[in-house]
């Protein structure tokens, strides 16, 4: 059996449009509660990443929320051999499948409640969806786990460098850049090196992928955009660890910080999203904080539920009108 089956998931594959590398799809995974629920959670994972965290799904179905994931077109179980991986032009181009998955999760699957869950890359993504899609009001709340606002570079490189790839990004968007990840990072996760987790290499590779100009020119625009200010209208929850490390090499204090972004730009533009925005400090919380030991995720999630009790107690009576 499968990864998904094993742990009595399901997947939908949803078909997209072609897009500038022919065909496209992403996939839908989710599990329900035992018992009926009208509430749900979306999960969107960040850059080199796919939906691995079992026990965000166990947490979610336990405190009574149908679990539904999606891996976006160009990444995990959504990779297709003519696609160059994790690869992006524009934001807005994963607004199809954010799109496809809300016509299941509320339509379908008829939840009354939706909240929506990005992590990093997929922070910036969903806090951008969640603004645009506002006034159709299928996000009753949004929780940002490490959100990716900004390269986390020296000031030199966020004012010449970063810049400058985003301008090649328009006339060379297949090119390789010199932007590399560091395996640091994934090594505190995996437990064939230093970390606690399992997730699959090809999928999510210690080395990384290639990252092209045009990643970084739509990622770039997309930060750019949200740093000079958001309307989201529901809810915002945005936790974040302690602190950051520099990122490289693993050393022992990837374990308990940040060693992907700098948590400062999170506590910066965080409230800037919305009017109704929470910023939670997680202790010794790793980049993604759910992932981190074991009494900083507990914190996490104590954080969440809490967060998300408060508002679906408020909307349990009021069912979602959907899209027309």
């Amino acid at each position: 059996m499968d990864w998904e089956s094993d742990h009595g998931f399901s997947t939908i594959k949803l078909e997209l449009k072609d897009d500038y590398e022919g065909k496209a799809e992403a996939t839908l995974i989710y599990r329900k509660t035992k018992r009926p629920s009208s509430k749900a959670i979306l999960y969107v994972h960040g850059f080199v990443d796919y939906f691995y965290q079992l026990e965000l799904a166990d947490w979610a179905n336990n405190n009574g929320y149908n679990f539904y994931a999606v891996d976006l077109r160009k990444y995990g179980r959504s990779m297709l051999p003519h696609q160059k991986p994790n690869h992006l032009r524009n934001i807005e181009e994963y607004y199809e499948e954010l799109d496809m998955a809300m016509e299941v999760i509320r339509k379908k699957d008829r939840n009354n409640f939706l909240a929506l869950m990005g992590h990093s890359t997929g922070g910036l993504i969903t806090a951008l969806y969640a603004h645009d899609r506002a006034a159709e009001k299928s996000v009753d709340a949004l929780i940002l786990n490490s959100p990716f606002f900004e390269f986390n570079a020296p000031a030199i490189l966020l004012k010449t460098a970063i810049p400058l790839f985003a301008s090649m990004g328009k006339s060379f968007p297949e090119m390789n850049s010199p932007l590399t990840l560091d395996e640091g990072y994934p090594k505190s996760l995996l437990k064939d090196y230093y970390g606690e987790w399992d997730f699959d290499e090809k999928m999510k590779p210690v080395k990384g992928f290639k990252i092209h100009f045009g990643w970084i020119r739509a990622i770039y625009k997309a930060q750019r955009r949200l740093q000079k200010g958001l309307d989201i209208s529901c809810p915002v929850l945005l936790l974040h660890s302690s602190a950051s490390i520099k990122p490289g090499k693993y050393n022992d204090g990837m374990q308990t910080a940040d060693a992907v972004l700098n948590v400062e730009h999170m506590k910066k533009y965080g409230p800037g999203l919305g009017s109704r925005v929470e910023l939670v400090e997680i202790r010794e919380g790793k980049h993604d904080l759910v992932l981190s030991n074991e009494k900083a995720r507990k914190f996490a999630y104590y954080k969440m539920k809490t967060f998300l009790d408060k508002i679906s107690a408020g909307t349990r009576k009021k069912p979602h009108k959907p899209r027309p």
